[in-house]
């Protein structure tokens, strides 16, 4: 079982991409999620996590310009990302926190590039 994250795509810098994550096999339960990045030739990154009752977590990279979301009912986690930056070029991921190594799927590609 993977998790599919989607929404990537090619944005100029300053822009937005809202990412999901739809949980279908309920992996997330109520355990804390997060979103992860791995930008080419480095190691991957935790971007924001978020649990049931507790504030969402940041990386310094991102912070004021990142927001994690949850939706329960849907079983979906969604990165709204604004403010986009070429150093956030990357393959984004979702996952438990800690993460899972049966659980990584393919991720979805973001391009921040003019």
């Amino acid at each position: 079982v993977q998790l599919q994250a989607s929404g990537g795509g090619l944005v100029q810098p300053g822009g937005s991409l809202r990412l999901s994550c739809r949980d279908s096999q309920k992996i997330f339960s109520n355990n804390v999620v997060g979103w992860y990045r791995q930008a080419p030739g480095k190691q991957r990154e935790l971007v924001a996590s978020i649990g049931r009752g507790t504030e969402p977590i940041y990386a310094d990279s991102v912070k004021d310009r990142f927001t994690i979301s949850r939706d329960y009912a849907k079983n979906t986690v969604y990165l709204q990302m604004n403010s986009l930056r070429p150093e956030d070029t990357a393959v984004y991921y979702c996952n438990k926190y800690p993460p899972y190594a049966r659980y990584w799927g393919q991720g979805t590609l973001v391009t921040v590039s003019s």
